[in-house]
């Protein structure tokens, strides 16, 4: 993608797949690389923000005799989720107006 992300947008990403199921690190870079190039190297650091400003919590759970951490959204994690996706909407429609579509004159 040409354009940059920047630590918002990953975090509402982020956010938005947590929000979906409790799931684990590796099953959130591999949704999150549905719509970007991500790596885990990049996605960790980005979970560990969230689980220290509150937005996720964790739990482990044994999976074929080894341990998984998951992820889960907090209440406050929700709250963060519904601004980024008001902010989203006021951002995507403020670009569409510049890049949209053109008027045929």
């Amino acid at each position: 993608m040409a354009f940059p992300v920047s630590a918002a947008l990953l975090d509402a990403i982020v956010l938005a797949i947590v929000a979906r199921e409790g799931t684990y690190g590796y099953k959130i870079t591999q949704d999150v690389r549905q719509v970007m190039d991500i790596s885990e190297s990049t996605l960790y650091p980005v979970l560990r923000r969230l689980l220290k400003d509150g937005s996720l919590s964790t739990y482990d759970q044994a999976i074929a005799g080894r341990i998984r951490r998951y992820y889960q959204i907090t209440s406050n994690g929700l709250a963060k989720l519904d601004a980024y996706r008001s902010d989203w909407v006021v951002f995507r429609n403020s670009i569409e107006q510049v890049l949209g579509g053109r008027e045929d004159k």
